[in-house]
């Protein structure tokens, strides 16, 4: 059973669902606004959240940054916008899946029992350490040689990834998989571009890598600079 707190708008939708998970063996609170919903996330501490974008005083996009600054309780988006854009703003928000309505109670019950899996996973070591870099899941937080590190949400989440399969080559399309949970269409070059930014961040470059590696035609990988 897991406490889900739903953040929707529209009564015969929320009843819907809140009965759906119920008969499924979820606890579920409900929120019809945002700021309501902000507020139970840190009254209640769900395990997870599902919430949609449409919402009457504040846009659920940005409702998922609120949460994100103050939690890392794991976030479902449930929308009827389902525009690649609007998916991909949505996980670069720092949602950690994304559904599109209409959808029925199995897949919903699914998804979430997923994101609680992977969560729950991430929990058993709450600091990944790499040579000089201290990876915090939970806090979501990332430090190098002890200084605080910059990082956007998707920047943490692609740094995390990698870091947990430290010295593996990880393929884009895994990562376009896993990190943006977008398994189509041609994105290549958004995990380029993050790459890019994030090894600015690290203090480096392409040509002159420390910690990401490229592995020309298969991948990267991030290894300890330290290491024999």
């Amino acid at each position: 059973m897991a406490r889900v707190l739903l953040v929707e708008d529209d009564p015969s939708i929320r009843t819907m669902v809140m009965r759906a998970l119920r008969e499924r063996g979820h606890a579920v609170a409900v929120a019809a606004a945002a700021m309501t919903g902000l507020q139970s996330v840190l009254d209640e501490k769900p395990d997870l959240v599902v919430l949609d974008l449409g919402l009457p005083d504040v846009d659920g996009l940005e409702l998922v940054r609120m949460i994100r600054a103050v939690s890392a309780v794991p976030v479902i988006i449930a929308t009827a916008r389902d525009d690649e854009r609007e998916i991909v703003r949505g996980l670069d928000a720092g949602a950690d899946d994304y559904l599109v309505k209409p959808f029925d109670a199995a897949q919903l019950d699914a998804r979430i029992r997923a994101v609680l899996r992977r969560a729950g996973g991430e929990e058993t070591e709450r600091t990944t350490t790499v040579g000089g870099l201290a990876i915090d899941r939970r806090g979501r937080t990332a430090t190098l040689d002890g200084g605080r590190l910059d990082l956007t949400p998707r920047e943490f989440d692609l740094l995390y990834h990698l870091a947990a399969r430290v010295g593996e080559v990880v393929t884009k399309r895994e990562l376009l998989t896993e990190v943006w949970q977008v398994p189509y269409g041609g994105a290549d070059k958004t995990v380029d571009v993050h790459l890019s930014w994030l090894r600015r961040k690290l203090g480096e470059t392409a040509q002159s890598p420390r910690y990401l590696h490229t592995v020309r035609g298969v991948g990267v990988k991030l290894v300890d600079p330290d290491a024999s």
